[in-house]
């Protein structure tokens, strides 16, 4: 279905994509972004980047993505369950799986076995997802069972109060030590769908590390705890300190192939710790996860590796 919008005389000099967010409500910027880099945004019937500036007299005409499924239907997968009860469960998500599903998976994901579980264990409860991890992000996760507990839940999200710690496998070995990168990021100049400190839209973000070990100059093993919760946040600071996450396709070119010969399979980051009040109690609640298992082998040979360099 195709939509057009005469820009009017009142209409002050906006971007393309928060034009088209201010009246498509449903839509995402992220998904008008995706939409125009698709062609399925004209001005004038050319096609225009998202950062154009429309302005009165442009005709910009929308051609609208078909509906979703209406009903997203449960699948059996097997879930590492932490906690739970009436109110929410606590889980450690796999590397690999999409937490929701999108164009392009609309099954296969966190929330399909999340449903396909609470119908076997006979709840009327209706899984819903507080936050996110990326696909490739292993760890942690809350997840609401009513939507009292998910409206109490996302307010914590929304103040910071969450506790949260990830670990992640970096390049070289960041200076201090410890410290906290406190730089504004957003959508990137060039590529929306990255997050960048070269943005026209920048959001304060904060986070706090620590080296663990460092493995030589090569790489090293850091904690990291979030302070607020930007999309891509980890990723995008750590690039721009120099030191991307290990097997990062995204922030870090040419950071996805082996390390001093090791085989790095996927983004080396684990989302270790998360610590929230309950959604009915208040009683606060803290969970943990072991690192998976690419994580630890990863770990371990460049461990032994520097230990083999230092004799």
């Amino acid at each position: 279905m195709q939509t057009e919008f005469l820009i009017s005389s009142g209409e002050q000099p906006k971007r393309l994509d928060l034009f088209l967010v201010s009246r498509e409500p449903k839509l995402s910027r992220a998904a008008v972004q995706r939409m125009i880099l698709a062609g399925q945004v004209r001005v004038n019937h050319q096609s225009a980047k998202s950062s154009r500036k429309i302005k009165p007299g442009d005709v910009v005409n929308l051609d609208k993505p078909g509906p979703a499924p209406l009903v997203i239907d449960g699948e059996p997968a097997p879930l590492d369950i932490l906690f739970e009860d009436a109110a929410c469960l606590v889980l450690n998500k796999p590397a690999g799986v999409a937490a929701h599903p999108g164009p392009g998976h609309w099954d296969d994901t966190l929330l399909n076995a999340l449903l396909d579980h609470v119908v076997r264990t006979g709840a009327v409860a209706i899984p819903g997802l507080v936050h996110r991890l990326d696909k490739d992000t292993s760890g942690v996760m809350v997840v609401a069972k009513t939507k009292d507990a998910h409206g109490r839940l996302a307010v914590q999200f929304e103040q910071h109060s969450i506790t949260r710690q990830y670990e992640a496998l970096v390049r070289g070995i960041p200076e201090p030590i410890q410290g906290c990168i406190a730089l504004a990021i957003g959508p990137d100049r060039g590529t929306f769908t990255r997050t960048s400190v070269r943005t026209d839209y920048p959001k304060a973000a904060l986070t706090e590390y620590r080296v663990e070990q460092a493995f030589g100059g090569v790489a090293s093993h850091l904690a990291l705890s979030p302070r607020t919760g930007r999309t891509h946040q980890l990723r995008a600071h750590l690039e721009a300190i120099g030191h991307p996450i290990l097997g990062d396709p995204v922030y870090g070119a040419g950071n996805t192939g082996p390390l001093d010969g090791r085989p790095v399979p996927r983004v080396m980051l684990h989302a270790q710790k998360l610590g929230f009040r309950h959604p009915v109690t208040d009683v606060y609640c803290e969970f943990a996860a072991k690192s998976p298992a690419d994580f630890r082998s990863l770990h371990e040979a460049l461990h032994f590796a520097t230990v083999r360099q230092e004799r």
